[in-house]
């Protein structure tokens, strides 16, 4: 009844598309970060990243909306993608640099001596074996832009709604419909759960790689 009364492929396919519009980009542009902040201890810059994962997304949602109104962007997918990388985007550069911290620095210059730039043993050496840890901030960003709530409440429309805020709508002034609100959370948290359980040895394995070095 859910599915079909309310629209809520729609609302999946939003969804979808933010988390992976947002995790795509962020790890795009995360994982050559952490990399030169690793490479080079570029601590300041690593505090700057770690500040924005301090401060409470809540505060930010004023000015943001402000901005963003004035620009005429107030629910577009534009303005979701980059309000989640705000957030998806520090999560994958610390996670990324605890793993390149773990790599030992050898390897790309026995690479460089046979001939490679520094650019080039990234992307051949350095990169592919990463993909664990890339496969970790990317599995932990795509969950937490597929649950987020208060972003979208404030910054998406009618035709950019995404699933937690169409939960929302099951909760009215004078009564909640419990049926249909624990139908929707379990469309919600079920692509969740089948993430998790295919993916839990890449989380593991990633989330433990900065643990030891040496």
């Amino acid at each position: 009844n859910v599915l079909q009364r309310n629209n809520y492929f729609v609302f999946i396919f939003n969804s979808f598309w933010v988390a992976f519009v947002s995790t795509a980009l962020s790890l795009i542009l995360g994982v050559p970060a952490a990399y030169a902040m690793s490479r080079f201890t570029m601590h300041r810059s690593a505090l700057v990243v770690l500040m924005a994962r301090v401060i409470p997304g809540v505060s930010l949602l004023v000015p943001w909306y402000y901005v963003f109104s004035n620009l005429r962007m107030v629910g577009r997918f534009e303005v979701l993608i980059l309000s989640h990388m705000f957030v998806a985007l520090p999560l994958i550069v610390y996670i990324m640099m605890s793993y390149f911290d773990s790599l030992p620095l050898e390897l790309e210059e026995s690479a460089q001596v046979d001939g490679l730039t520094p650019i080039g043993a990234f992307r051949l050496i350095t990169l592919p074996l990463s993909v664990a840890g890339m496969a970790t901030a990317g599995i932990l960003s795509f969950i937490f832009s597929w649950n987020n709530f208060m972003f979208a409440l404030v910054l998406s429309g009618s035709k950019t709604k995404t699933l937690p805020v169409a939960i929302f709508d099951f909760v009215s002034y004078a009564s909640i419909d419990w049926g249909g609100l624990m139908a929707a959370a379990t469309v919600v948290t079920v692509p969740i759960m089948i993430i998790a359980l295919f993916t839990q040895k890449y989380i593991v394995s990633g989330m433990t790689a900065g643990a030891t070095k040496g």
